[in-house]
């Protein structure tokens, strides 16, 4: 009898040598022409102008955080709704129905934790305060 663990080892090392040799061979074989241009920053077929430290508002990080949480939500609770009849009968509608309300009440938690602390609500820059004033 056979250990398992080999076959699992061999998958390892494919899996570590099929990347590493494309990546050698691909160093290898590459053509070296050094030119000024393929070092700048490409930027579209534009210019590049101004510096490339530019301060963004957290408030889009915040949202994109908070949307991928949602859209993971979708994502476990469609399945759960597919076979949501099939549950019931199966086992009962309390032990069908309890987890999924357990998993949206930690979701409805979590959305008033960040209500709270401000994360869903959009802060207007100090520019759109003023037109908004001028209109």
């Amino acid at each position: 009898m056979s250990n398992p663990w080999i076959a699992i080892g061999a998958l390892a090392a494919v899996a570590i040598l099929i990347p590493v040799a494309m990546i050698v061979v691909s160093a290898l074989l590459r053509p070296r022409v050094p030119e000024l241009s393929k070092r700048a920053t490409y930027e579209s077929g534009e210019i590049p102008t101004g510096g490339t430290r530019i301060r963004f508002n957290i408030q889009y990080y915040m949202v994109a955080l908070l949307f991928v949480v949602f859209d993971i939500e979708t994502v476990l609770i469609f399945p759960w709704t597919v076979i949501y009849n099939d549950a019931v009968q199966a086992v009962g509608m309390t032990r069908a129905l309890v987890p999924m309300l357990v998993f949206i009440g930690i979701l409805v938690v979590g959305l008033g934790w960040a209500w709270r602390n401000g994360a869903v609500r959009w802060v207007r820059s100090p520019r759109a305060q003023r037109q908004k004033v001028e209109r």
